[in-house]
């Protein structure tokens, strides 16, 4: 909605104030944060930060755009439907988080959806949408005394004032394993598995990391290997780690035909115990960690994903933790510390697992998405 139309900005001239200059504008939510970016050529900079700090502090939220783009994400929602692929980690949210927020899926359902109004946007901004909350992240070419300077000026009038200080974030404190099917109109079955994993923080983060890399991520993963090289059960297999503020979920997603789900499933147990039982070799270890490290430092040749992990250190971390520190943690994991870990995620008897699996068309029912 910020984009709709803001105090100095009509809704068409938000579009064309970076375009028209070969720059971007967007935004995104996540489960804990929201982020408003652009991308522009440096001497282009103070309009950036001019439109940005608009869309923040001073949209107009007129409730005949808000009736429209309410249509907007509503069609947003049936086109996660039709993606059965992302449609079923909201699902293993709600399996693996429960009752806790961090349950709800991002784009939100079709009743809140229809239930927001300009009141409820604006009480929503005036509380989160405050200096205490907020980060502002830069990555190109600037200087820190410029950048800091038109901050000051293009935001310094922003108060704290009438918002209430957030409360530290706490991650669902109980978890009970789920195990869910659901029949969908789909060719393929979709199979999602895992459990409660650990925030940023954690000791484990590290070595969790290199357990991934081993486990499900590329090529030479695992997963990939034997699921798919090896029986040919899936095009589409991989783990994958989210770690948050204090709380997180490992999974592991494979995609499949429905009268493979059963061995699927029983060849990702497999190897799950695997690496709880035996510790890595050193070839494989090594190959883990020069991975993890040279993911991380081509993603660097991005200025997006400079900042993003500029931001996203200080919102997470409080601090700016250098590559260098990073690659160093990454070098330090042992096979013990990955067995270790291991050993205390994957705890089979504690995971959840959803399934979607094709419908008889004969007897479809209507879906019960969260």
């Amino acid at each position: 909605m910020v984009f709709k139309g803001t105090k100095n900005y009509r809704l068409r001239q938000i579009a064309e104030s970076l375009e028209s200059v070969g720059g971007y504008l967007n935004a995104f939510t996540s489960k804990e944060q929201t982020c408003f970016y652009a991308r522009i050529l440096d001497q282009y900079l103070e309009r950036a930060i001019s439109v940005l700090s608009d869309l923040v502090q001073h949209p107009l939220f007129s409730p005949t755009e808000l009736k429209k783009e309410k249509q907007v994400v509503l069609e947003e929602l049936k086109n996660l439907e039709d993606d059965p692929d992302d449609l079923i980690h909201d699902y293993f949210d709600r399996a693996v988080f429960g009752s806790h927020s961090l349950s709800f899926p991002v784009i939100g359902r079709a009743e809140t959806i229809n239930s927001f109004n300009r009141e409820s946007l604006l009480a929503h901004m005036h509380r989160h949408y405050v200096p205490r909350s907020m980060v502002v992240a830069a990555a190109g070419n600037i200087r820190h005394d410029k950048l800091v300077a038109m901050v000051q000026k293009y935001f310094g009038s922003m108060s704290n004032a009438g918002s209430r200080k957030g409360v530290a974030a706490r991650g669902p404190r109980h978890y009970r394993p789920k195990f869910e099917t659901v029949e969908k109109p789909i060719a393929q079955a979709h199979i999602c598995m895992g459990t409660i994993g650990y925030g940023v923080r954690n000791r484990f983060r590290y070595p969790l990391l290199v357990l991934n890399s081993v486990l499900g991520e590329g090529m030479s993963s695992r997963l990939f290997q034997n699921i798919r090289e090896k029986y040919g059960f899936a095009y589409n297999v991989y783990s994958f780690v989210n770690m948050l503020t204090d709380t997180g979920n490992f999974g592991v997603y494979v995609g499949t035909d429905r009268n493979n789900v059963d061995k699927s499933v029983g060849l990702v147990h497999a190897e799950l115990e695997k690496l709880k039982s035996k510790p890595l070799k050193n070839n494989e270890l090594t190959r883990a960690k020069s991975q993890l490290k040279g993911t991380m430092m081509l993603s660097l040749e991005s200025m997006p994903s400079r900042m993003m992990r500029l931001g996203s250190g200080e919102l997470y971390l409080r601090e700016y933790v250098p590559l260098d520190a990073v690659l160093n943690r990454i070098e330090a994991v042992h096979a013990d510390h990955v067995l270790e870990t291991a050993n205390d995620l994957f705890r089979l008897e504690k995971f959840s697992t959803v399934v979607f699996k094709p419908a008889d068309t004969s007897k479809l029912q209507t879906s019960n998405h969260v």
